[in-house]
């Protein structure tokens, strides 16, 4: 009888034990044959925009089996806007040999493929890789770089601009001369407003400290304001709403995020679905795919936002079309 009890035991000792080298092996084929992989994200600031596109990168992560603190580790840094701590983050994730850098906006992305070559690097939130220096094209990267592009449909900004605002004709644009993305978007701006008989001023900075003095001199200037998808300056609107709305001049703005903190409008895209399909990409990559094959994607629908509280402020009738059409927002987004 003892013998029997012993084999029964030692019998489900064994099976216990083989069940355990089982899903060892299985959690080991799923992460490349590490315990967990480790992510690396770096942000170079902290604004509604970015931390949507983080937030819809994770969960696509989450949603194809990868979720952090069981099979991978996700490390967040945010640069706060600071391009040297940008560069020290990506030094970082170098040193701690991650599997793979998420680098959201332009400057971040920079940074990380400054440091390193071999490192599978995911962005999102840049709005021209290729002129930015990360990827030799758009249709097959050729480096360690892949991901999504923000870039902002300006023609259908500027068009909507016409529409809710027939009678304004100088437009102001502040953006961040250091900003690859920023220079882009002005330049389509100023094709746009030609295009459509509008006059464009202007205002560049190279930090936060030199908005309130830059916008000042826009809005001496001009009817509207449209604010681009610039990092820098995104951060600060909360401070353009309040300086535009004690003149009575509209924002447009490139994003949903800008109408949420109080700009008019926009027809733009999606933040967090940009980084979910960054996500699915990042996944494909684990998964083996190499980045120098692969395409970088952008967003193919947009987003009509209307703030309807900025509207009432601002006396702007909203037309039927573009009602029928918009999500509607409230708020200033304080």
């Amino acid at each position: 009888m003892v013998g029997k009890k012993f084999l029964k035991k030692g019998m489900l000792a064994g099976i216990l034990l083989c069940s355990l080298l089982l899903s060892a092996c299985d959690s080991s084929k799923a992460t490349g044959g590490k315990e967990q992989i480790q992510i690396g994200i770096s942000q170079i600031i902290d604004h509604a925009a970015l931390d949507s596109a983080r937030e819809g990168f994770i969960k696509a992560l989450q949603d194809k089996g990868y979720e952090d603190g069981k099979n991978i580790v996700i490390d967040f840094q945010n640069a706060q806007g600071d391009i040297p701590t940008a560069q020290t983050i990506a030094e970082n994730f170098k040193s701690q040999k991650k599997d793979l850098i998420l680098a959201i906006a332009t400057p971040s992305a920079q940074a990380a493929y400054n440091v390193t070559k071999e490192i599978p690097i995911l962005i999102t939130a840049v709005t021209d890789p290729q002129l930015a220096g990360l990827v030799d094209s758009w249709e097959k990267t050729g480096t360690n770089v892949t991901g999504t592009s923000d870039l902002t449909p300006v023609e259908k900004q500027m068009k909507l601009l016409k529409q809710l605002l027939p009678e304004k004709q100088k437009v102001g644009i502040l953006y961040n001369t250091s900003e690859a993305n920023s220079h882009v978007q002005v330049e389509l701006a100023k094709e746009e407003c030609q295009a459509l008989g509008l006059e464009i001023i202007t205002e560049g900075i190279t930090n936060v400290n030199e908005i309130n003095q830059a916008l000042d001199a826009l809005l001496e200037k001009v009817d509207v304001i449209y604010i681009p998808t610039d990092n820098m300056v995104a951060s600060a609107m909360p401070l353009i709403y309040n300086n535009c709305m004690k003149k009575s001049i509209p924002i447009m703005g490139g994003e949903k995020a800008h109408v949420e903190a109080g700009a008019l409008a926009t027809d733009g895209i999606d933040y967090y679905q940009l980084g979910y399909e960054t996500g699915l990409m990042g996944v494909q990559v684990l998964e083996g795919k190499k980045p120098q094959d692969m395409t970088i994607e952008v967003l193919k629908e947009t987003q009509l936002v209307v703030n309807e509280d900025t509207a009432k402020k601002l006396g702007v009738a909203i037309p039927k079309e573009v009602l029928d059409m918009a999500e509607m927002v409230e708020g200033s987004g304080k």
